[in-house]
């Protein structure tokens, strides 16, 4: 059974997830938000997912961020849709500046480095490798 991570965006989903036995983590996609439950119903018909991994938009102090409203709702629904999946919320501070000096140091052409959507695939990858690793302690 897989994972699967997002990084909520209001304008963009970044979807990363694990290979069956939970030990690489790859980026997937990115979804608008309007078009996540219906790409997750498509997905979920082909692939089980054991834990939904949802990076917490937190400010430096520790505090919820503006955008952490979106995400609560996002998880509310993510429950109330998949109530046979576990969801888990991880801290995301700082994954879309790791995910810039990760695409930044990858030697991809400048174009494809600034495709937005890269960036919230990256951060998803991130939160989920972040996941795996406290899973592991």
């Amino acid at each position: 059974m897989r994972i699967m991570a997002f990084d909520y965006g209001t304008k963009r989903i970044g979807i990363a997830v694990t290979d069956p036995m939970q030990i690489i983590a790859t980026s997937l996609t990115t979804v608008h938000p309007e078009k996540i439950w219906d790409f997750l119903m498509t997905y979920l018909e082909q692939e089980d997912v054991e834990t939904f991994v949802v990076g917490k938009p937190l400010q430096m102090d520790g505090t919820a961020s503006e955008s952490a409203q979106y995400v609560v709702g996002f998880v509310r629904r993510l429950k109330r849709t998949h109530p046979a999946i576990n969801v888990v919320e991880i801290d995301e501070r700082f994954t879309s500046k790791m995910a810039s000096n990760v695409i930044a140091q990858s030697g991809m052409k400048k174009g494809k480095r600034q495709q937005k959507g890269l960036i919230d695939t990256v951060s998803a990858t991130i939160i989920l490798q972040t996941y795996l690793e406290t899973r592991i302690q």
